[in-house]
């Protein structure tokens, strides 16, 4: 019994997908990594994987950082890259599956009738017409696994793309959080240098009426002036340092310069545990290592492919279709034309043609793996550097309170010997001169002290970006459950709102998909879909609603008094206006919103985005700003005599 051609296909792809892949496969080197960390903090706790930067008890810290995940233009450039590798990997796997394509062709010809026989040329008909119509088939049979190779590159250079996406991310988190700690570190010595100048301008004023009657010298009034100058050159360098904190603030955010809202001094903040981890547990967190393993992956898989051309290729290829010289006759019975062919090429003499491309895939793959080792060797050196530093710069801070406070009863006691007429002013002057730059340096290793912490998140990787899955993220709850919250952040400020876009991750195989972005964290789960491409809206109009009550009730546009100058009518308490304000996907999911053409039911696509699943305690209550402390001055203005 003779076999059906679909029989013979099928055999053929058994026979190609059953090949065998040469190369070498991937085996992920052995690495000496340490038991522990020389450094590890005894008190250490499992808050790696948490939303760390929670801890500090600030709020508008927690929302500049869902500001800069939302709106910075490095992740919406690292996303845009995953979609371009993704492409690749897509164009790559397609050379595994026949490729069917069609043609069709329409002509007229005249050829020439002056020959040896123009009795036998004007037989046939001249001009002639010529229209054929084809679907063509072409498939190179993998028998030896190049394309499967190039497709495992393809896919380890689109996963190790979205790693550097995870590691833009968690830069951007703790430069974020470094920025802003450092911002209120230089605002508290901005206020310890007014405070000086304002005791050191009063003790010159009464210095100055002491001269005037006859009471002290020009060198004590000269003296006094010089101490009130040097308080008052030290305010200028800290407000340009405040300014070019702030413009990096913004820029990390996206957005133009401007002012940046505060919010706990740094007297107030809350410094977070030490996270506890091995350092093996590094090579499965941080993002470069993961990064730097994957292209290892990718040039290991070279090898493979560039063997592959030692072998012959198989190429099928096949045509079928109409062909007729009328163009009514075109689809007819006997205008019927198909054509089969298989073709065998391999290479004989190349002259170092494969054997160069071998050989620099072989040397890609080394360079690969001592980058491997070297980025691993880094990020452990990085740890215990983070971990040192947090250590040595809290006994920094002790040491510096201490002389500080040492400072204050020396000039404290040169002062009451100098009422007394017991020493001289000089020494007096040493004194303050002492404590002022040692109350900055204060100001200055608390701020570090925070600062360090964040560095040791940032070098431990951090698990609180998890990979999930868009099947299993969890839907959104439906329209009939929405929560009042969301109906008064479309009310207020539905043009503010994030709208819903496609992650490129989404395009990759099942087994090969960028993982998402998903912040982890106690409490009730509020899904925030953040936007990384705006798109114009036209928004719907909305049923009549009862007015809300008092308490509820969203300021007018521009009212700032919410603590966020660039978030207009949004509801929140003070300093965290922006905590809630990413809500129009949900609106588009549950059909409060036009879906902008995109036809994923849910909404719940990104283009250029990730996810960021935010995991807090729903609405809370407003409430007032705790007012800024007074620094009281340390020096009491000299007694009038006489």
């Amino acid at each position: 019994m003779k076999r059906p051609p679909r029989a013979h296909l099928a055999a053929i792809a058994a026979i190609a997908l059953s090949g065998c892949m040469v190369g070498p496969d991937y085996q992920r080197p052995a690495v000496d990594a340490p038991a522990a960390f020389v450094y590890a903090a005894k008190d250490a706790a499992d808050t790696a994987n948490t939303q760390w930067w929670r801890q500090f008890g600030d709020p508008v810290l927690d929302t500049l950082i869902a500001e800069a995940l939302a709106q910075n233009l490095n992740v919406k450039e690292a996303a845009a890259n995953v979609e371009a590798a993704v492409g690749v990997l897509t164009q790559t796997r397609s050379g595994l599956f026949p490729q069917v394509g069609y043609g069709a062709t329409a002509a007229r010809q005249r050829s020439t009738e002056a020959g040896a026989a123009p009795e036998l040329a004007r037989l046939v008909p001249n001009p002639q017409n010529s229209y054929e119509a084809l679907l063509t088939v072409s498939w190179e049979v993998d028998l030896w696994g190049r394309i499967r190779r190039l497709s495992e590159s393809a896919r380890a250079n689109a996963l190790a793309t979205d790693e550097a996406r995870r590691g833009v991310i968690l830069s951007l988190v703790a430069s974020v959080a470094g920025n802003y700690l450092t911002l209120r570190g230089l605002d508290e010595q901005l206020a310890v240098s007014k405070s000086t100048l304002a005791a050191y301008g009063e003790s010159l004023r009464l210095y100055q009426l002491q001269f005037q009657y006859g009471q002290v010298s020009q060198m004590q009034v000269s003296q006094v002036q010089s101490q009130y100058e040097t308080a008052a050159v030290q305010i200028p360098q800290i407000e340009s340092q405040i300014a070019q904190t702030e413009n990096a603030i913004n820029v990390l955010l996206g957005r133009n310069p401007g002012p940046v809202p505060r919010g706990k001094s740094v007297h107030d903040l809350v410094l977070p545990k030490v996270p506890a981890g091995v350092p093996s547990e590094l090579l499965t967190r941080r993002p470069d290592l993961l990064q730097a393993e994957n292209q290892l992956i990718a040039a290991n898989a070279q090898i493979g492919a560039a063997k592959a051309l030692y072998f012959p290729t198989i190429a099928l290829t096949g045509s079928g279709g109409s062909a007729s010289a009328a163009l009514s006759d075109l689809f007819s019975g006997p205008a019927r034309v198909w054509t089969f062919a298989g073709q065998l090429t391999g290479p004989i003499f190349t002259f170092g043609a494969v054997s160069g491309q071998v050989a620099q895939a072989e040397g890609a793959q080394q360079a690969a793996l001592f980058g491997y080792r070297n980025a691993i060797q880094n990020a452990f050196a990085d740890v215990e550097n983070a971990l040192v530093a947090a250590q040595k710069l809290q006994e920094q801070q002790a040491a510096q309170e201490r002389l500080v406070a040492a400072l204050q009863d020396y000039a404290r006691l040169a002062k009451l010997q100098f009422d007394g007429g017991y020493t001289s002013y000089t020494t007096v002057l040493q004194a303050e001169q002492s404590l002022f730059p040692a109350e900055l340096t204060l100001a200055s290793v608390r701020a570090s002290v925070f600062s360090s912490n964040v560095n040791i998140y940032k070098a431990m990787g951090g698990g609180w970006v998890a990979r999930r899955t868009r099947s299993r993220a969890p839907r959104p709850p439906p329209c009939r459950t929405a929560t009042a919250e969301y109906r008064r952040c479309f009310d207020a400020a539905h043009h503010a709102c994030g709208a819903a876009v496609v992650d490129p991750a989404q395009r990759l195989p099942p087994r090969s998909r960028a993982p998402l972005i998903e912040v982890n964290g106690g409490g009730a789960r509020h899904p925030i879909v953040v936007s990384l491409q705006s798109a114009p809206t036209a928004a719907r109009p909305l049923p009549a609603r009862a007015p809300a009550p008092p308490d509820q009730q969203v300021p007018p546009p521009g009212d700032h008094r919410h603590g966020h100058p660039h978030r207009e009518g949004l509801p929140g308490r003070e300093g965290d206006s922006g905590h809630r304000v990413l809500r129009r996907a949900d609106a588009a999911r549950q059909g409060q919103l036009p879906h902008h053409g995109h036809p994923d039911v849910d909404g719940a696509v990104l283009r250029q985005g990730v996810r960021v699943r935010e995991e807090g305690g729903g609405a809370r209550q407003s409430r007032p700003r705790r007012a800024r402390r007074e620094r009281s001055p340390t020096r009491s203005p000299p007694r009038a005599t006489g």
